[in-house]
């Protein structure tokens, strides 16, 4: 329990500071969803992954329309979405 309890964030994966911020926000209570690539990401190794505590992680091939389709029933009942991705790449993932 803490003070962002009921809070619900999805997570795209990636590099930089969204994976430290939102295990900070999971930390604090959020519910934080992460969205993998198939396969994991690079810090899948359950010793290596220090930053994915707290979260459930859910693999979804973005170039694939279903993939897609999944993400955005998700971040209709999320409150916030955390993205790290270059400008432009949600744009292209249909995603934006």
């Amino acid at each position: 329990m803490g003070p962002l309890q009921g809070i619900k964030v999805i997570e795209m994966v990636g590099l930089g500071p969204g994976p430290l911020c939102a295990m900070m926000l999971a930390d604090m209570g959020a519910e934080v969803i992460r969205v993998d690539r198939p396969g994991g990401n690079m810090f899948s190794g359950a010793k290596a992954d220090l930053l994915g505590r707290n979260r459930p992680s859910l693999a979804v091939d973005l170039k694939h329309p279903d993939g897609v389709a999944t993400v955005l029933r998700l971040v209709e009942q999320a409150d916030a979405l955390l993205e790290g991705f270059r400008p432009g790449v949600m744009e292209r993932l249909g995603l934006g």
